[in-house]
């Protein structure tokens, strides 16, 4: 099974149709959003996907109640500041990241084998003990100047990033 991985997408609506379009290709079977949508127009167009979205906000999203609303209209399940999910026995903790040590802490727990996350704008993909730590970089490109998007293989445990165009 492989899983979809975004974050700080900031409204970069070209972007996220881009990710629409590689998510739908590589044929995954779930999102996860690590926060910082901006708006709850950015998560319309994500809705677009052929699979299930799941996503935390980040320290930058306003209009909490109204994306909470807007999630529930489109089918996304927004899980608040921190959210977990199991797919095929793999727990994953999902959170925006804007605290370094909380990220550490949920890696070093042992309650998780992947904690997906976002804020830094820096792809990275590391191992902590026994635990995958997941940044697929920022979607919007207006940081680091690099669009990007992961594909989380659950079988193999293997991570791509992918450049969005």
């Amino acid at each position: 099974m492989k899983i979809g991985i975004i974050s700080d997408t900031h409204d970069n609506l070209a972007a996220v149709s881009s990710a629409v379009n590689m998510f739908n290709k590589y044929g995954v079977k779930a999102i996860l959003h690590a926060g910082d949508w901006c708006a709850p127009f950015t998560m319309v167009r994500l809705a677009k996907v052929n699979c299930k979205i799941y996503g935390v906000f980040g320290n930058v999203d306003g209009e909490r109640e109204h994306m909470k609303n807007k999630a529930k209209q489109v089918g996304v399940e927004l899980l608040g500041d921190f959210g977990e999910v199991e797919f095929n026995d793999v727990r994953i903790a999902l959170i925006h990241g804007k605290h370094e040590r909380i990220v550490e802490a949920l890696a070093r727990s042992s309650l998780y084998q992947v904690v997906v996350r976002g804020h830094t704008h820096k792809v990275e993909v590391k191992r902590v003990n026994n635990c995958l730590v997941i940044n697929p970089g920022e979607a919007c490109g207006y940081v680091m100047g690099r669009k990007t998007i992961a594909i989380l293989d659950l079988e193999t445990m293997d991570v791509q990033i992918l450049d969005l165009l």
